[in-house]
């Protein structure tokens, strides 16, 4: 896999010459360009692909929870800030990782791992799409366990963990985020509706406006996923 495409964005100058001296050791993340305002990281991202951003979130200005908001397809992002307050909001956001300054490199290097790994997901479910009968190989522990995605029934979020239960094979746990698992899942065999719970398409046996039905299994339908489930049931292919 070709190193990560990185750009870093913080208001003092001092913290970005600390992350552009510690990111020069990390040999599969290439440091692309710095902002001191998330305003001018914008035109960057038109022109330029990313996969990460080291990214402050007090910054005067624009913010950099409003900066991440303001784009339509975010890359990863690793948050680097001095208040803490900020941790919840920020995994709400499917952040790869939250570090605190000042950081030491090798809480830097966890941080960069997370995000290349999951980098290796995607690319790997992307190349899979093409099989007959795709799969992913899922991290869960140390190993990495491969989910044929023909056996995969739904997706479950609980607490820090997610939950791929599977037809008649035992389930696999991962401290994925469910946008994360989302993200690795094609769309044309999964649809997230509701936000703890992901289902592959073929295996829903009955649905009404509350809940989804995989045979025995009732799922319930969030509010906001009930007019997308709806269409896009109704656009699939019989």
């Amino acid at each position: 896999m070709k190193n990560l495409q990185a750009i870093a964005i913080d208001d003092e100058l001092f913290a970005l010459e600390v992350a552009k001296n510690l990111l020069k050791e990390i040999p599969f993340i290439t440091l692309t360009a710095c902002f001191t305002r998330a305003v001018d990281a914008i035109s960057f991202l038109q022109d330029n692909s990313v996969q990460l951003i080291f990214l402050d979130i007090r910054m005067p200005g624009l913010s950099g929870i409003e900066f991440i908001r303001s784009l339509p397809n975010p890359p990863m992002v690793i948050f680097t800030t001095a208040y803490s307050e900020h941790a919840v909001q920020s995994f709400e956001m499917d952040a790869i990782d939250y570090l605190l300054k000042p950081f030491s490199f090798s809480r830097l290097l966890k941080a960069c791992n997370k995000a290349f790994e999951f980098q290796q997901m995607k690319d790997n479910s992307r190349q899979l799409l093409s099989d007959p009968l795709p799969v992913l190989f899922i991290k869960s522990g140390t190993e990495q366990i491969r989910v044929d995605l023909a056996d995969l029934r739904y997706v479950e979020s609980i607490g820090n963990y997610m939950k791929l239960h599977l037809h008649e094979k035992p389930a696999v746990t991962s401290r994925l985020t469910i946008a994360e698992v989302e993200e690795l899942l094609p769309t044309n065999l999964f649809i997230r509706v509701h936000r703890s719970f992901i289902v592959a398409r073929e295996k829903i046996t009955k649905m009404d406006k509350r809940s989804i039905w995989l045979n025995e299994t009732e799922i319930p339908i969030g509010p906001s996923y009930q007019s997308e489930i709806e269409r896009l049931l109704k656009s699939t292919p019989k």
